[in-house]
């Protein structure tokens, strides 16, 4: 007789579950026991100085300090539309096919980058001992009556802006496909035509967000509008602590405005960047506010139901 073979599949072993090992990263918690110490150490030093910090919020809505806070908002917002608007035909010039145009705007870049814009305010703001009288044919004035301190900080500032500015618009337009320009000739557009309907609408997503950056510094940049005896925040500042002799403590007053500030446009400038990056992406990130009500929903959905009772 022979032997039959039992062909039945062999009943299935379950793999055995891995036990994975968490790797223990000593560096993190070391560093971050530093980074804590450090902290603390800080808050001591602050916490035993000599500074009263219960004066910083009788100053902090006084009527000098949100005059200047305003000042300060209003000259960096005129400055960086100077800046842009200036920059935009800069870059173009930079770009153009003639040679002068050209180097022209070159040169601009290289003069307004390669001096200190406390410089430039300062040469702005003594620009009578050079020009003593303004005289443009059409209108005649005493220079000094001419350049009043606000607009010296709007030349001095938006003028430098718009140095770096043109590099910014210049670095989005060349980001740009080449073939756009030349799918938009063969639709008869004009050079002006492409640039404003085709080229800049597509370079904004890379020029947004060094814009929104460039107006950030912008804000902080006016403080040297001191200078030139522009009433901003900074000079307003000084001014109350010389006679309250509180220093220190209206810096820390001016460091809160310009914080408020710079977090607000910080604001804006995510939506902004947001906006302009649709046409990049499929799927736009979650906004910081979307991730917290995520985070709600989570966390209600977690909770223990209540026993009935």
């Amino acid at each position: 007789m022979t032997d039959t073979v039992d062909k039945s599949p062999a009943p299935s072993v379950p793999p055995e579950q891995i036990k994975a090992i968490p790797v223990r990263h000593w560096g993190r918690w070391v560093s971050g026991v530093l980074v804590l110490a450090v902290l603390a150490m800080i808050g001591i030093a602050f916490s035993n100085a000599k500074i009263n910090y219960g004066v910083i919020p009788d100053y902090i809505f006084d009527p000098d300090i949100v005059s200047g806070a305003w000042t300060t908002l209003y000259i960096s917002v005129l400055a960086m539309v100077l800046g842009v608007v200036l920059g935009v035909v800069l870059a173009v010039m930079r770009l153009s096919s003639n040679p002068v145009t050209s180097t022209v705007a070159w040169c601009y870049i290289w003069l307004f980058r390669g001096t200190p814009v406390l410089v430039q305010l300062l040469l702005w703001y003594n620009i009578s001992l050079v020009f003593p009288v303004l005289n443009l044919g059409f209108y005649k004035n005493e220079m000094n009556d001419v350049m009043t301190p606000i607009l010296t900080a709007l030349l001095g500032l938006g003028l430098n802006e718009a140095a770096y500015m043109s590099e910014i618009v210049r670095a989005g337009i060349q980001s740009v496909d080449e073939g756009q320009t030349e799918a938009s000739h063969a639709l008869g557009m004009t050079q002006g035509k492409t640039l404003r309907r085709v080229i800049l609408p597509q370079a904004m997503r890379v020029i947004v967000p060094p814009t929104g950056n460039e107006f950030i510094n912008m804000l902080k940049t006016s403080s040297l509008a001191y200078a030139v005896q522009l009433p901003e925040l900074i000079k307003n500042s000084t001014d109350i602590s010389s006679t309250s002799l509180a220093v220190v403590e209206m810096y820390f007053v001016a460091c809160i405005w310009y914080l408020f500030l710079t977090t607000i446009f910080s604001i804006v400038q995510y939506y902004v960047e947001r906006r302009f990056a649709r046409g990049s992406t499929r799927t736009l990130p979650p906004t910081p506010l979307e991730r917290l009500r995520k985070n709600l929903r989570l966390f209600v959905s977690f909770r223990r139901p209540e026993v009935a009772r």
